[in-house]
């Protein structure tokens, strides 16, 4: 007897009658919908973007790729950001029908928006993400998932609370050289794990020693930008794609590149609900001009296991090693030491990890199915706080204890006042 196909509609309104996860009825894969090409409107999810700079346009591309996506509105502070999103939306739909807003609150407030796309500057990424999920909304949040350990807390608590779909732009993870570099390690097919090196570039922008503030282009919200950060006098090099190497505003390279590979060092250290006890940093950090975060970044991680996590400036890879081999993996390779390791596959029997193959469409799938998306909140949060933690550490020069439990520092108020921050004017983390 074959199972009655279940429309997103009716999926929703029986999600919500049932009020748990478990009750959650079987549906039919995202992947799967679709008849000669067609996707009933009440089978689509309506998809909106918050935040439509570069990285917010090429995860809104990825979606536009689904006949079961329809994008509906873009939010953005930037005038032309968002009227260039909205035009390929247009053009993709052969129609004008793609809405504008620059208050992100308004697009997540709307009764035809099932999912949100946030792409914002990092230090707004919670605020965003926490208001999509109070409104019913099910978000992908490009990485790092949050700004401070506080706030990241705050998001997965607000997800669990509201019963949401949470991915995280950690993209790797649907990368399967990291998958099966990860398979290889908790499988122990290099021994024991004793260190992991991550490599990050150099930061790819520069500003001189000093200055000038300049006038706010127009079309341009300055004030909403800045939003929970403070103040600052307006400069070209402040926003857009150079805010990540602004402390106020990011991590610099540990939150943009590190972020992926420390997201895959916890996967494959079987972290992804706890993480290190110890760390400590030595980066080096600009003495005067506009930009804040390590130039140069040395910072390590120690696990309860014993594993030494090493992140520092260099290549973009990754290497996992141990006590009979090691593993070299970045975007385009995987190296094995022994290559022998390679002719023996992973048993029925042995840990195979989640498989999604990509990024974009596990999360919509798992919109629909109400199952956990492959980089959930809680995943998303532990990596990112590796990142902050390893920024904190190298910013006060030296060891810190840290309790993965209950996300503090041990004996220290100076380290514990920089895992969070009072946010400017009316900005707020739920209560």
């Amino acid at each position: 007897m074959s199972k009655p196909h279940i429309t997103r509609r009716q999926f929703l309104k029986g999600a919500a009658a049932a009020g748990t996860a478990a009750a959650f009825p079987a549906i039919v894969p995202a992947s799967a919908l679709g008849r000669d090409g067609h996707v009933a409107a009440s089978e689509r999810i309506n998809m909106g973007v918050i935040g439509s700079g570069l990285q917010g346009t090429s995860n809104m591309k990825g979606f536009l790729r689904f006949r079961d996506v329809q994008m509906r509105a873009i939010a953005d502070v930037d005038q032309g950001h968002r009227e260039a999103a909205a035009a390929i939306v247009n053009e993709k739909y052969g129609n004008s029908d793609c809405d504008l807003h620059n208050d992100f609150r308004e697009l997540n407030a709307r009764d035809d928006i099932d999912a949100v796309i946030i792409a914002t500057p990092d230090h707004w990424h919670v605020l965003n993400a926490i208001d999509a999920v109070e409104n019913g909304k099910d978000a992908y949040v490009q990485k790092p998932l949050a700004w401070s350990v506080v706030e990241g807390r705050a998001l997965c608590n607000a997800v669990e609370k509201h019963g949401k779909i949470l991915q995280t732009g950690s993209q790797q993870r649907s990368d399967n050289r990291f998958r099966q570099a990860c398979e290889l390690v908790r499988n122990g097919r290099i021994g024991t794990l004793k260190y992991i090196n991550v490599g990050i570039p150099d930061n790819n922008r520069f500003v001189g020693p000093t200055w000038t503030p300049e006038a706010v282009p127009q079309g341009f919200d300055y004030n909403f930008w800045l939003g929970p950060a403070p103040w600052a006098e307006y400069h070209t090099q402040r926003c857009h794609y150079e805010f990540r190497f602004i402390l106020d505003y990011s991590g610099g390279q540990v939150t943009n590149f590190g972020a992926h590979n420390l997201d895959i060092a916890q996967w494959g250290l079987d972290a992804d609900d706890s993480g290190p006890v110890e760390v400590i940093g030595n980066g080096v950090f600009p003495e005067s001009g506009l930009f804040t975060t390590a130039t140069k970044v040395y910072f390590e991680c120690t696990y309860a296991n014993g594993v030494k996590l090493i992140c520092k400036t260099g290549n973009s890879g990754m290497t996992f090693e141990g006590t009979e081999g090691s593993i070299y993996v970045d975007r385009k390779r995987i190296r094995v030491i022994p290559e022998t390791i390679l002719d023996e596959p992973i048993g029925d029997d042995e840990i195979h990890l989640y498989e999604s193959r990509d990024h974009y469409r596990n999360f919509a799938d798992c919109v629909l199915s109400r199952e956990k998306p492959i980089c959930d909140a809680e995943v998303g949060h532990r990596s990112a706080t590796v990142c902050n933690i390893g920024n904190i550490a190298m910013r006060l020069g030296r060891n810190l204890t840290w309790d993965p439990k209950a996300e503090r520092f041990a004996d220290d108020p100076e380290a514990n006042a920089l895992l969070g921050r009072t946010m400017r004017g009316s900005w707020a983390l739920p209560a």
